[in-house]
Order: structure tokens, then sequence, then C-alpha cells
């Protein structure tokens, strides 16, 4: 096992520790070229780093060389003349072409959410349009937009068609243009909230369809993950699998979640020694979300969970596990199977 301590060195350059990090819908790009990893967040804690803008309109980004320690938040987009300045929310960066593409959902005062893509030659920014309209189709209330490449080397966007607009929540997807600025074709709905067994009612919330993250196992096996509400009304985190092995499914759906202690929106990603990992935010509350990280066990139908390493579930959970909730800081160290810097 490889225990992450907070050498002081490490902190000057790295003084953010995961356990501080406020974030939402935290997706973690391990970047080959630099060999470190990035997060992106929409708002920024002025308290603790004061010298960051304050206000709407911006993403910044987060470094780190052991997924423990992070640097300070600096700006990677700022509005500019961008057409919105609401709801930046989930921001996801993917390597396409050589390119990074910033892919987050967007809104103007009195206009629906849509997802777009901004592009940038590093992924420390700084991050523009690659067209000045959406992705997502007109009169769609979406959000959740991520990155698909098909076995024929084509780009999609697969994203969330809110159930507030439709009540029972859609994961739809639809064609890109190589540059990853329009849509090429009509969208499509792969499946609906409804279809996963572990949902709860609309009335609780069942209805949410959050965070599509896809991923081929090596057996061949397409998954996507998502997340939603429980019958008790716990935010988690489950997947499907394609039984066709594209994208067009048909989905066959977990009958039970990996995470529903009240974290979710989750994506998956490899450390540079070769865990897998999948993190998602805990709890489902806005001010005090934090990042966890767990490591994963592949096999040829699905994954498991092994371990979460960061601690931060143990101020955080709820659900089915509330009345389990430490009121005191918690003071282990963090713990890998392998040293995350490979």
């Amino acid at each position: 096992m490889f225990v992450i301590d907070d050498d002081r060195d490490v902190m000057q350059q790295y003084p953010y520790h995961i356990r501080d990090v406020h974030i939402s819908d935290p997706f973690i790009l391990a970047d080959p070229v630099s060999r470190h990893y990035f997060t992106y967040v929409q708002f920024a804690d002025t308290s603790r780093f004061p010298s960051l803008p304050a206000g709407r309109g911006y993403f910044f980004v987060l470094e780190s060389e052991d997924l423990i320690h992070w640097s300070e938040p600096a700006v990677c987009f700022e509005k500019g003349d961008f057409w919105a300045d609401l709801d930046y929310w989930a921001p996801e960066c993917h390597i396409w072409k050589g390119r990074y593409y910033l892919i987050s959902s967007f809104r103007a005062e009195g206009t629906y959410r849509r997802c777009q893509c901004l592009v940038s030659d590093s992924p420390r920014g700084p991050f523009r349009p690659v067209e000045q309209t959406p992705v997502t189709p007109e009169g769609w209330h979406c959000l959740d937009g991520t990155l698909y490449t098909d076995r024929k080397g084509n780009p999609w966007m697969v994203f969330c068609h809110e159930w507030l607009q439709v009540e029972d929540g859609q994961i739809c997807a639809v064609p890109l243009s190589e540059d990853l600025g329009k849509a090429t074709g009509e969208p499509r709905i792969l499946f609906r909230a409804s279809d996963g067994p572990w949902t709860g009612s609309v009335v609780k919330g069942g209805g949410v369809t959050d965070g599509p993250f896809l991923y081929r196992l090596r057996s061949g096996k397409l998954l996507m993950l998502w997340s939603g509400f429980t019958r008790r009304g716990a935010y988690a985190v489950s997947y499907a699998v394609s039984q066709s092995g594209k994208l067009a499914g048909p989905w066959k759906q977990q009958t039970r979640p990996l995470y529903a202690m009240d974290g979710g929106h989750a994506m998956l990603f490899h450390t540079f020694s070769g865990q897998l990992m999948m993190a998602c935010h805990c709890p489902n509350d806005h001010s005090r979300k934090r990042i966890l990280l767990f490591e994963m066990e592949e096999e040829p139908e699905g994954i498991h969970v092994i371990n979460e390493v960061t601690g931060n579930w143990y101020n955080g959970i709820g659900g089915h596990a509330s009345r389990y909730t430490y009121t005191q800081p918690c003071r282990e160290l963090p713990c890998f199977s392998m040293d995350p810097r490979g």
C-alpha cells in the first residue's frame, strides 16, 4: 500500500488538499503529456484564494501530481463575449486529436440550459468556444455533456435531457463534427431514468438522469455510468451495459447502484500506475461537496468498488448510511494500492 503524506515541499506547490477542495461533478484528466492530473471547477474559494476573480462566467483549473494535493485554482476560461454566464455546470476535459476540449453546460438569462465544447492546446487553458452556438438541440433543456468516440473513430456528445422538461429524465446522444463544434445528426434517446430498477419515484427525484460517462472494458463491453436518486431519496451512481457493444444499445441496467450514500455524478480514469479509479462528489449538498476517489476492480462483465481512498466519505455520507456520519475530522492519511504518480 502507498500512503500519501503531507510533505511540506509538495504542499507549498500544491496547497489545496483534496479534503478541502469544494467541487461539484468532479472530472479528472490524467494528462499523458505532463503526467499530471487536472480537474475543473466553476466556483472558486475566494476566502482561501482572495486573488481569484469572484462571480459568474469563469472556469478554474486545478493541477496535481498525486491526486491528493492540488494547486491553487487558476482561471482557464472567462466569459468575454461568450453567450452565457449562468449554469457553468459539470466541466470535463477530454483529449481529442491532440487538443484539449472542455465540455460543459451553459445558460443565459431567459434561455434553456445547453451543452457545448471549448478548446485549448493545453489542459491549463485558456479555453475558447469551438463555435458560438451550442451542440445540444434547440428547444431542449440539457446538461452534463460528455464525449464518446465510437469504434469507427467518430465523436458523439452524450448528454442528459432534463427531467424538469420531460419528467422522466433521458440519456441522449448526438453525432458531432470533427472539430466537436456542431451536431451532425438528430438526437437519439438511449434510455430513461425509469429504466433503472434502483431508481425511486419521480416524486422523490427518481426522474433525474445525471452525469453520463462511457467506458469500454478490456473485454469489449461498453458501460455507461449515470446518476439518479434511489427509492430512499439518496443520490447514487450506477451503470448500464450496452448489449450490442454500441452506443445505440439496447442498454441493460444494473439492479443496484455502485454507490448510494448520497454521492454521484461519477467518471472513470486510470492513474499513471494503471489503477482504475472512479471519481464522484459527496454529499449531494452543494456547500459540502467534496471528491470521493475509489479504487475499482474491472471484470469482463462490469466493475466493482475496492476502496475509497480520500476519507471524504467520513463526514459526508448520507442516504441509508446517514446515521453513521462522523462529526470529527478524518485524520487518516490517503492510502492507495499503488503510487498514483506512476
